[in-house]
């Protein structure tokens, strides 16, 4: 599926649309007859089908992970959203794992989602689409790795809500996967980050454009409202030190204006005075446009919903008693929005399960999002830890296919 034009990269990929016929049980008990999803694979699935890598994306990401796109010919110059660390020769080395990276149900950019046709309608399904939970996904992702004949994943990979879905897989599928990598997240929401998505998704549905979801039919979409909701969660996505390196000359110092407001001179109204104002404006207006409204609702929930402790008794140690596989946890210093205590929790629940666990943590000013910046400490860590997932010797043991 990969034609690689650079030594680091994997090249032009094509996504490929996969069809499940087979009606998939959500748990919230609504029942999805058939399904599509989206993916992209990169490097090659050896003989015995040992050095396949699952990579599970985060809120607003999808199957393009590395690698670019061609469109009529013309190469899409904007690569894959975790480029920095998959292809050859990097951390997720495509010459040695065969990797797997897919849009999730429910997601927009070619998996059965809210944008898709109801055969009960034959409309999109819009807001009757299902709330997913992380659980649900990783029961389609295990349908997927049975399509593809994978009985066991070297590892499977995540940050944020991707790390997530990683210690998900730990737990529904303990005997089918060697190692998980859970970067940058946490066992559960804590209060704070569910308020931001209410915050989030209270912008979208009170725009008037939203028409209770059904605004596919209106031939509009909430532009105004998915705009604040991205510039909420961009927020929260950097740090205040990277805030600063980017904006921390805008003052209302007089000798500044020219060189430090956008605008370079006050308004003294409402409208755009400060880099950071257009940054966030400019940020959102152009997440609106790619990205569906409903989609970001459904999966916000996704997120608030994960807490796998409440069927442990609250007790998310027992959750992982079962599976032998290995753990590595990395977590990022000026992460506010999953902070390395969070990350440490993780690691502590782990240890009181008898796992094998591996801690990095990071010194990085990137915020929520330096797992997906090339911080070298960072790269150095999850390459060493796959180096030795991909000469490990290799005993598979049959799954028993848990849900």
């Amino acid at each position: 599926m990969t034609d690689s034009n650079a030594k680091d990269s994997v090249g032009i990929v094509k996504p490929q649309s996969i069809h499940f016929d087979e009606a998939l049980t959500l748990r919230s008990g609504k029942v999805i007859e058939a399904y599509d999803l989206m993916i992209e694979c990169y490097g090659e699935l050896n003989d015995d089908k040992s050095n396949a890598i699952l990579i599970c994306h985060a809120l607003s990401s999808d199957h393009h992970a590395a690698g670019f796109h061609s469109t009529e010919g013309v190469v899409d110059k904007k690569p894959g959203w975790w480029d920095t660390c998959i292809g050859p020769g990097k951390p997720i080395d495509s010459n040695k794992f065969f990797i797997v990276s897919l849009n999730n149900l429910g997601g927009c950019a070619g998996s059965t989602g809210p944008t898709s046709t109801n055969p009960a309608t034959n409309k999109a399904y819009g807001p009757d689409f299902p709330i997913v939970t992380v659980r649900d996904w990783v029961k389609s992702q295990a349908r997927l790795a049975d399509y593809l004949g994978i009985e066991q994943w070297a590892a499977v990979i995540g940050g944020s809500l991707g790390g997530m879905q990683v210690l998900r897989w730990a737990i529904s599928y303990p005997e089918r996967l060697r190692h998980a990598v859970v970067i940058a997240a946490a066992p559960k929401l804590s209060a704070q980050n569910i308020a931001f998505n209410e915050v989030a998704r209270q912008s979208i549905t009170s725009d008037p454009d939203f028409h209770q979801g059904h605004y596919y039919e209106h031939n509009t979409y909430p532009k105004k409202g998915l705009t604040l909701a991205r510039m909420i969660g961009h927020i929260t996505y950097l740090s205040d030190s990277s805030m600063r390196d980017k904006f921390g000359k805008d003052s209302l110092t007089e000798g500044n204006f020219g060189r430090d407001l956008s605008t370079g001179k006050l308004n003294f109204g409402f409208d755009v005075d400060f880099q950071v104002e257009s940054y966030l404006q400019y940020k959102g207006e152009s997440f609106s446009s790619n990205f569906d409204a409903n989609t970001y609702l459904l999966i916000t929930k996704t997120l608030d919903y994960f807490d796998p402790a409440v069927d442990y008794e609250g007790d998310l140690s027992k959750a992982f008693l079962q599976g032998k596989c290995k753990f590595l946890v990395v977590s990022f210093s000026s992460d506010w929005r999953f902070p390395p205590e969070r990350s440490r929790e993780i690691v502590d629940t782990l240890l009181k399960a008898k796992r094998q666990v591996s801690y990095l943590e990071i010194e990085s000013d990137g915020g929520h999002d330096a797992f997906l910046l090339p911080v070298p400490r960072y790269l150095e860590g999850l390459s060493s830890y796959l180096s030795v997932v991909a000469n490990e010797p290799v005993t598979t043991e049959k799954s028993s296919h848990a849900s």
